[in-house]
């Protein structure tokens, strides 16, 4: 049985002194990119993915590379990558601050060529805007 860190509750007060929040988007069909990204890696891949989010949510707004980095580009202002590394294997989740204190994960992929694909950036843009959207529909 595996437990997701989408179901769980963790309560860290990290940078700023908030209590920071990690959300997965999910699409209206009710698909979450993200988890169904971390099912698919290998086990060992998968707990060190889980370890940087974990990461995120304890040093919120103060995390820094190697670990995140802002997506440079007007078009990508507010997206942020979270970069996982585990032996030779690169991972990218990316991600941004919704409100004041949560993190929402949009989309993960294994990283493959020194650049990133502009395909993969579109889809987090698009989940994204998409998560915006419907937020202000509520």
């Amino acid at each position: 049985m595996i437990t997701l860190l989408s179901q769980q509750t963790y309560a860290n007060k990290g940078g700023g002194g908030l209590d920071w929040e990690i959300e997965f988007y999910q699409k209206e069909n009710g698909k979450i990119p993200v988890e169904d990204f971390l099912l698919s890696l290998n086990p060992k891949l998968r707990a060190k993915a889980y370890s940087d989010i974990l990461l995120l949510k304890k040093l919120g707004i103060n995390i820094r590379e190697p670990f995140s980095t802002a997506i440079k580009g007007e078009r990508y202002k507010g997206l942020f990558e979270l970069r996982v590394k585990f032996s030779s294997d690169i991972m990218r989740i990316f991600y941004f601050l919704h409100e004041k204190n949560t993190f929402v994960l949009l989309h993960g992929f294994v990283k493959k060529t020194k650049e990133t694909p502009e395909r993969e950036l579109g889809k987090a843009l698009s989940y994204k805007l998409d998560y915006e959207r419907r937020c202000q529909d509520e």
